[in-house]
């Protein structure tokens, strides 16, 4: 319990005396993009290692090189706890956006580094709107920034199991001809959703997979795009199981 409290306490001092470091990046963003994206990559990377230490998390990573460092990437991974975006995040090469619930809008401060950030707000109970936000992820693709999407589309309250891979997630790889990497974290719920309210000390493995092209599939197999990734990160879940 004493890990959750201090978590909970880091990230609210941290949002609060950061208000200095929102106004800065907001200037920096006025005349240098690149600078701004690459500071709030830092500092957000930076508070996101210190929750993982105060948790006692440590991560074990495979396959960093399946990562291409010369373009932005779509990371596609499951999603068994609130962790995986701290876990994955820290890990990023470049500027990194994930799709997020819309809900997380009325969190002040909180939204203002996730939009630092690019990230995207997605409103599951409306089509156009999602449509909407699949468009805002190509143009971030060709703008040099990644995205990462958990497709299960909410977290996976079941071990050992995989929700359906909702397959419009994948039209941002589609239309902008970014790779797939596939992500695949074993574990996670084990550091909070396993036992809430407590944090626990926990070993995580974190693969990625090869890069997919979807620009060298035919049509058909671009039909069942998610399936596919799917199948490739539940292949390495099972694999890595008896390394946690």
């Amino acid at each position: 319990m004493i890990r959750l409290v201090l978590i909970l306490l880091f990230v609210v001092l941290f949002l609060i005396c950061s208000i200095p470091l929102l106004i800065i990046e907001y200037f920096i963003g006025k005349f240098n993009m690149d600078v701004k994206n690459r500071s709030s990559l830092a500092i957000v990377n930076w508070a996101f290692r210190v929750c993982l230490l105060i948790g006692g998390v440590k991560v074990t990573v495979i396959g960093e090189e399946n990562v291409p460092k010369d373009q932005a990437v779509l990371y596609v991974g499951n999603h068994r706890s609130y962790f995986d975006i701290l876990i994955t995040y820290v890990q990023v090469p470049r500027p990194t956006g994930y799709i997020s619930k819309k809900e997380i809008l009325r969190i002040p401060l909180l939204r203002d580094w996730m939009k630092n950030l690019h990230c995207l707000f997605l409103d599951r109970k409306d089509i156009k709107q999602g449509m909407k936000t699949i468009l805002e992820g190509i143009e971030k693709i060709h703008s040099g920034i990644s995205i990462c999407i958990f497709p299960e589309g909410t977290r996976n309250k079941v071990n050992d199991t995989f929700l359906p891979f909702h397959e419009g997630s994948f039209k941002i790889a589609e239309k902008s001809g970014c790779p797939i990497v596939p992500m695949s974290i074993n574990n996670a719920a084990a550091i909070f959703e396993d036992h809430i309210p407590k944090v626990k000390k926990t070993h995580v493995i974190l693969e990625y997979g090869k890069p997919i092209y979807m620009s060298e599939m035919t049509r058909e197999e671009k039909k069942g795009i998610g399936a596919k990734v799917q199948e490739i990160i539940k292949e390495t879940y099972f694999k890595n199981k008896e390394l946690v």
